[in-house]
């Protein structure tokens, strides 16, 4: 069956209409203001869940509250201290973000750079023997924690799937990272004790966990959360998002003191434009070699007297490393 056309009078109706439903939206958190409660004090939380325009705040005693976002604030992500303030009908209104210590942005498609989650003290960066790993990958994401000053740790999953010298291996092509002072660990979901090492190692810490798809993220947030779908029901209960909050970019309490923040826009991080200067700080260990080159502007790739490519050569810089390197410089 035909689909009806429009006329133009039907199809400039329903364009007002939608217009007037975006001036709403966009004036919720202004309106919303001219509610505040007049003896409510400025309070300070953490950004626990953010799903779209809805916002949900976490005070100082745990209190959850749901809050809208004053508009011109910035671009408010999970791990964000904000100020807020409480409206008349018990949700809030955030009206600041706090400086952030660190934050892990990727570009959108304009080039600019677009935050994911904030205050991160841990990128937790996952491989595993299926799929193939990839160290080009893994190297992004350590040039991405070098500059955003984090700690970076490597975490091989699934390792149930290899025994003997078939795991040994797998291992021994990753050595370099601990070498240079990545903490590494090897573990399975199917393995219990092998999780304990990494559960101290995210006390304490604000964290994220990344890496390619397929390599069990999922199942190792559910093993170190055996919670999550108690704190799942609790911000769903308080925040009436429903069963949209396991869409939703999320913190969640780690034993230990710990948060994990758990974003879909994480899958699909990657590493924006570097000039040269910035690439050889996120290698750590090219900093015992940059400006020892005989040229200021060496690429590090062809050039004489390298001493990038000698300290490669003498085994101090693995070769893959300089390979990742030359690829990222462009």
């Amino acid at each position: 069956m035909p689909k009806r056309r429009l006329s133009a009078r039907q199809i400039e109706r329903i364009r007002a209409i939608q217009e007037r439903r975006r001036e709403r939206l966009a004036a919720g958190p202004e309106m919303a203001l001219a509610e505040l409660d007049a003896e409510a004090e400025p309070e300070e939380g953490r950004i626990v869940v953010r799903h779209g325009a809805s916002l949900v705040v976490e005070d100082d005693r745990a209190h959850i509250i749901h809050c809208l976002c004053r508009q011109n604030i910035g671009h408010p992500v999970c791990g964000d201290r904000v100020v807020w303030q409480r409206i008349a009908d018990g949700q809030g209104v955030v009206t600041a973000i706090l400086p952030r210590v660190s934050v892990l942005s990727r570009p959108d498609y304009g080039g600019h750079d677009k935050p994911l989650a904030a205050n991160l003290t841990r990128l937790v960066i996952l491989i595993a023997p299926e799929p193939e790993p990839s160290g080009y990958l893994v190297d992004q994401y350590l040039v991405a924690a070098e500059s955003i000053g984090v700690e970076a740790l490597i975490v091989g999953n699934k390792m149930d799937l290899l025994v003997g010298e078939a795991r040994t291996s797998f291992q021994r092509r990753f050595a370099h990272y601990p070498a240079i002072g990545y903490p590494t660990f090897w573990i399975s979901v199917q393995e219990p004790d092998s999780i304990r090492e990494l559960t101290a190692a995210l006390a304490g810490q604000t964290s994220v966990l990344v890496g390619q798809s397929g390599v069990g993220k999922s199942s190792l947030v559910k093993a170190l959360l055996p919670d999550r779908e108690i704190q799942i029901g609790r911000l769903s209960k308080a925040t009436g998002l429903g069963r949209h909050t396991t869409s939703a970019a999320t913190c969640y309490r780690l034993p230990g003191d710990g948060v994990l923040i758990d974003s879909p826009g994480v899958r699909s991080f990657r590493l924006g434009k570097l000039e040269r200067a910035q690439l050889e700080q996120g290698f750590r260990e090219f900093q015992t070699y940059v400006g020892r080159c005989r040229f200021a502007n060496c690429r590090h790739d062809h050039e004489p007297d390298c001493a990038i490519r000698q300290a490669v050569a003498d085994g101090a810089i693995a070769e893959e490393r300089l390979a990742n390197f030359q690829h990222l410089l462009g």
